[in-house]
């Protein structure tokens, strides 16, 4: 089943309303082992697909789509980008899924997603692991970020997007052309 997977969403309560919040599942949906993969600011959950597919034949792996982010709903007010309501989001996803507990995989964003929840008395994280992020983010990060984060870009081809994000996204590390190409197949 090393390649299984299947999309699937969630509505989630905002104070604009009901939004969808998509989502990859990887494994056996009956799976009561669960690990969540949350993304970065500017990502989305396929980010994740070579580790789930590597743990999707021992875990249902749950990789979501943060509002505002990939196939889910756009948040009309820019308020509704705010760490209380990802929690939020989280939480419901969580309870959708029918499972007591979880395994977080996060990823800068997703990494203080997962602190907040695991800080949270009676939360539902049984193993946390962060990359990318931590109690600090220097301020040469938060302003390397701010100079893309904030512009509306378009391009005229993929192969031009995945220069694009070889460039903004050189601190990934060395990636190969194979995974350069997905980055830029699950951003356009």
């Amino acid at each position: 089943m090393a390649q299984d997977f299947r999309f699937h969403s969630v509505r989630v309560l905002r104070p604009t309303g009901f939004h969808a919040m998509a989502y990859t599942q990887w494994g056996d949906p009956q799976n009561p082992d669960v690990v969540m993969c949350v993304h970065g600011l500017t990502r989305n959950g396929r980010d994740f697909d070579e580790l789930a597919r590597a743990l999707s034949d021992r875990y249902r792996v749950i990789c979501p789509d943060v509002l505002g982010r990939g196939r889910s709903d756009q948040i009309p007010d820019p308020a509704g980008y705010a760490y209380p309501l990802y929690l939020a989001d989280m939480a419901t996803l969580i309870a959708h899924l029918n499972v007591e507990t979880v395994d977080w995989v996060g990823t800068s964003m997703g990494g203080l997603i997962g602190m907040m929840l695991a800080a949270t008395p009676g939360n539902p994280i049984k193993r946390l692991v962060m990359n990318d992020v931590g109690p600090f983010i220097p301020k040469a990060a938060l302003d390397r970020i701010g100079t893309y984060i904030t512009k509306t870009l378009t391009f005229e081809t993929v192969d031009a997007l995945e220069a694009h994000l070889r460039k903004i996204h050189a601190p990934f590390g060395d990636l190969s052309d194979r995974q350069w190409a997905a980055i830029a197949a699950h951003s356009h």
